[in-house]
């Protein structure tokens, strides 16, 4: 790449001026003559040497303007060309220099102000306008989110992308709401009517029922949008179910442990599951000690289920699943069935939340085919980027306790908690 800018007249024009003076000298020389004949100092220069001295003067002459000539003329900054090598095509072509910015206001030649970009390099935290909403990905044929199309992000059920997935954040299959024995983090406080197992002249009165676990997915071949997603998933669950009475101290009544491994597969509105779980009943040492005559029921399950689900709407689910134990303890018997529906807010509900409902039914062959029936009613909010649930509301539960320990007493409770899936 070449850059022409440099005039080369001034140049030209300086060195012709000098050349009156180096044509004089070259005549002195040519032309002086002894006063008196020839001189051994000054001896005349014959026409050998006068020719050698005609072609120095000729050479100086040339040397002295030919820089000059060759040197390129300058252009001003906005009229640089730029030349470039050949194209593709064979020809040349050239590209105009940028031009100048302006000058900041205040500076001379001033302009209007030019604000510098932010570094990129982090410097602390960044304060958006608005929440920040990740772009996400999708085939090229897919509309972008809002473009008014419902075959793509639009529709909670389209089909999507199915890739190999470590620890995905969503669920195909989720924990019932109101399922009871259903691994969460939860906490209901309530007044119960029924008598007192461990003291049958009493009631339950105010009793605390804690649930601490969760439900995750280990391994995916499927989709993987924000809400219900679809594929192949291995799941694992547990959660140990704790029942403190505060009228004693908080006294720890009773503690069930379950664990299970799923095995999910989810296609449009209908998942399915089938499942192993354990499940183990254990009585408080405290009511042991405040109780010993109550004689304690080592109450054990292991039970293979297989559980259906289906979405109707975007926002109500109904569901059932049969479990059949292979083994059995403590008054156990093989067969379970548990049944429901949910009414919830599918999509993020914002920080101002949304209503919800949800009703749960558990029958059991040792309790010949009774069991119990749970409503659940409150507020809900639903996470932007996943399925994470945060609820409150009231429950009222009716039929048998679902503590294992208390497996063949009955309960008559209402009362407040709240209950988080994640």
């Amino acid at each position: 790449m070449v850059v022409t800018n440099r005039n080369p007249w001034p140049v030209i024009w300086f060195h012709l001026s000098l050349c009156p003076l180096t044509l004089s000298r070259c005549s002195l020389l040519l032309r002086i003559r002894p006063p008196t004949g020839p001189s051994r100092c000054c001896p005349a220069p014959s026409g050998p040497s006068r020719r050698r001295l005609t072609g120095l003067c000729a050479a100086v002459l040339v040397m002295a303007v030919l820089p000059g000539l060759l040197t390129p003329a300058p252009k001003a900054a906005a009229d640089l060309v730029w030349t470039s090598g050949q194209d593709d095509a064979g020809g040349s072509y050239t590209i105009p220099a940028p031009q100048q910015e302006p000058a900041p206001a205040g500076e001379p030649g001033g302009g209007p102000q030019l604000l510098p970009l932010p570094s990129t390099q982090p410097r602390g935290p960044v304060i958006l306008d608005v929440p920040y909403e990740e772009a996400p990905s999708a085939p090229d044929e897919y509309p972008l989110p809002g473009a008014g199309f419902p075959e793509g992000f639009d529709d909670l059920w389209a089909a999507r992308p199915w890739s190999w997935q470590i620890m995905p954040n969503n669920l195909i299959y989720t924990s019932y709401l109101a399922g009871p024995k259903e691994p969460r983090i939860g906490t209901v406080v309530y007044n119960d009517t029924a008598s007192d197992p461990l003291n049958p002249t009493i009631s339950n009165g105010t009793m605390w029922d804690t649930t601490l676990g969760g439900r995750a997915s280990i391994l995916r071949f499927g989709s993987d949008p924000v809400l219900h997603p679809q594929g192949f998933e291995v799941q694992i669950e547990g959660a140990a179910f704790v029942r403190l009475d505060p009228q004693e101290d908080r006294d720890l009544r009773s503690a069930d442990y379950r664990f299970g491994v799923p095995l999910v597969y989810g296609i449009g509105r209908w998942q399915t599951k089938l499942a192993y779980y354990h499940n183990s009943a254990h009585l408080g040492d405290e009511a042991m000690l405040k109780h010993p005559k109550y004689e304690r029921l080592n109450y054990v399950r292991d039970c293979i289920v297989w559980g259906n689900s289906y979405y109707l709407f975007d926002w109500m689910r109904l569901y059932g699943e049969v479990g059949y134990a292979f083994f059995n303890a403590g008054g156990s018997q093989p067969w379970e069935f548990q049944y429901g529906t949910e009414l919830i807010q599918a999509r993020a509900t914002g920080i101002h939340g949304a209503p919800f409902f949800a009703i749960n039914g558990i029958s059991r062959q040792e309790l010949d085919w009774g069991g119990n029936v749970c409503v659940q009613t409150g507020w809900a909010w639903r996470g932007r980027r996943s399925e994470k649930l945060f609820r409150i509301g009231f429950e009222y539960l009716y039929g048998s306790d679902p503590q294992f320990q208390f497996a063949f007493a009955n309960q008559n409770r209402y009362g407040a908690g709240m209950w988080y899936d994640f």
